[in-house]
């Protein structure tokens, strides 16, 4: 369970599992407050990774030439 601690500047004060981390308040609901629980998805885009994939192996082949 996410739950906001507190706000601190443009971070908000995230505590997970006893253990706290800073987001950017940007990356939260607009009505986000101290002490609501946040509900995260995570998902993977393998578009955007293949994309870097090809992006870092152009770099590479360059600089390896």
């Amino acid at each position: 369970m996410l739950v906001i601690d507190r706000f601190e500047g443009e971070m908000a004060v995230i505590e997970y599992n006893g253990r706290t981390f800073n987001l950017p308040r940007s990356l939260l609901p607009a009505e986000a407050k101290e002490g609501d629980v946040l509900r995260v998805s995570i998902t993977v885009d393998k578009e955007q990774t293949a994309e870097r994939k090809k992006k870092i192996e152009c770099l590479m082949d360059e600089l390896f030439e």
